[in-house]
């Protein structure tokens, strides 16, 4: 006798499939745990740096966070995961792409706050050290009650400085502009048909339209765009190193 799973899940590749489920239940915590007492969001999403609130393990952490405020953020990301990220763990193998999809997302993670540091060391010859140290020691408390009534706001200089050095980066859009990378990669030449616009395209083009699409929806500015480049550069850079080893990428 057949029986037919009724289960969505149960033709996806492993690593995909618990990705995904890791991923949903986090966005969960997220939703949940405040109301227990404990920040879920903030204990886990990528801090600057040189933030007080910073830790080493939100490096890897934010790529399972999710915005609260946007839950096409999840969907879109999940849904690149399920439609990519199955074909990329078929080819690499299981821990070959879940290498591939932690290191893109530390690799995107590192590449934002670099850019981070760049452009708040712009603005610190503007800034007075008071008011620098002022942004280090509350800003982040500042951020999380909407800027209230806190010091130097007026100066505009001081709130982009404020914002740079204090907000945070979560989800997992930098892994997976490195699996479109990685798609258009070892696919090149392969015909998807986009939804919207619903035309062909070839898999060497999909992660550069991703990207420029990104950029060109992003109204508010609040895009993490070099992590969104950095998960692709730390994808390229992985695919060559392991494409030495005689055009191999399983494990």
């Amino acid at each position: 006798m057949n029986f037919r799973t009724s289960n969505p899940l149960a033709n996806i590749p492993v690593v995909t499939k618990n990705l995904l489920i890791v991923t949903v239940i986090s966005f969960l915590a997220q939703k949940g745990l405040p109301a227990l007492g404990f920040n879920y969001t903030n204990f886990f999403a990528l801090h600057y740096w040189k933030s007080t609130e910073f830790y080493p393990h939100q490096l890897v952490t934010h790529i399972f966070m999710h915005s609260m405020n946007d839950f096409s953020h999840l969907l879109f990301n999940m849904f690149g995961l399920y439609m990519f990220g199955r074909v990329l763990e078929t080819t690499m193998g299981e821990k070959r792409f879940l290498m591939f999809y932690l290191i893109t997302g530390v690799g995107a993670a590192i590449v934002q706050l670099i850019s981070r540091e760049v452009q708040a060391q712009m603005l610190i010859p503007d800034l007075s050290n008071e008011a620098i140290e002022y942004a280090r020691m509350n800003g982040a408390e500042i951020i999380r009650t909407s800027m209230g009534s806190a010091k130097y706001l007026n100066d505009p200089r001081f709130v982009k400085y404020l914002i740079l050095t204090n907000s945070t980066m979560v989800g997992a859009s930098g892994a997976i502009f490195g699996i479109l990378l990685a798609f258009g990669y070892l696919f090149p030449n392969a015909q998807l048909q986009l939804l919207f616009p619903p035309i062909p395209i070839k898999g060497k083009y999909i992660a550069i339209l991703a990207l420029v699409m990104g950029i060109a929806t992003d109204l508010q500015g609040n895009v993490a765009h070099f992590a969104h480049f950095g998960g692709m550069l730390t994808g390229f850079i992985l695919l060559k190193i392991w494409n030495t080893k005689g055009n191999s990428f399983r494990l």
